[in-house]
């Protein structure tokens, strides 16, 4: 087994690509993103500035940040899981995760999950901050426009009333924090394989990313 990393920016569609990886391999996945998600939704929870260094770092003490098979998402036990997927979350998500403090203690938990072989973990960093060793590293992007798409229908499912123009908006504005934050940038590792996933289905990318990954474990056989 060895270790897949999966960047890419805002709704590029990471983490679904790499929960079926997981199942299809047998691997586990780490949905780091949903991590800072429940930075992010525990401290609009506990009204915490996000200046509050020593409030935060209290805050961050006393989460336990867990996931299921199915991929749910619990911190201390209870299911966030679509308590973290709003907008006003995700635009949280990328001022919290540029606070050095959070970031710190969200990379020590996922390298310490990661330290066995068979992990699969999706993010902005995994490739050249978290897991700078990893065997297969894939870099998926995708255009604004199909972002939002998926993201607008992704609410629309949900049963969510939502602006398609407010979310275009807003995935342009968290590609431009993501990229320009001092912290762990969204950056492409220089042994990355590129994905464009625009006019890609699902079934299509998972696809490409298993035959890299294929490869790869051949390689070390």
């Amino acid at each position: 087994m060895i270790n897949i990393a999966i960047d890419g920016p805002s709704a590029a569609g990471k983490s679904t690509i790499a929960k079926l990886l997981a199942k299809q391999l047998g691997y586990v996945h780490i949905d780091t993103g949903a991590m800072y998600r429940c930075c992010a939704y525990q401290s609009l929870k506990n009204n915490i500035e996000l200046n509050d260094l020593i409030a935060l770092d209290e805050m961050l003490q006393h989460m336990e940040i867990s996931f299921d098979k199915a991929g749910n998402v619990f911190i201390n036990g209870e299911d966030v899981s679509k308590n973290i997927r709003t907008n006003e979350i995700s635009m949280r998500t990328s001022s919290i995760a540029k606070i050095l403090l959070v970031r710190e203690k969200m990379v020590a938990k996922q390298r310490e999950m990661a330290k066995a072989k068979g992990f699969i973990l999706d993010g902005r960093d995994i490739g050249t901050v978290v897991l700078p060793d990893a065997e297969v590293k894939i870099f998926m992007v995708a255009s604004v426009e199909a972002r939002a798409k998926r993201r607008f229908e992704e609410y629309k499912m949900q049963g969510v009333d939502v602006d398609y123009d407010q979310i275009a908006k807003d995935i342009e504005q968290r590609d431009y924090q993501d990229m320009n934050r001092e912290t762990s940038p969204l950056k492409k590792a220089d042994d990355a394989i590129e994905i464009d996933t625009s006019l890609l289905n699902i079934e299509q990318v998972v696809n490409k990313v298993l035959s890299i990954i294929q490869k790869k474990e051949k390689q070390n056989d």
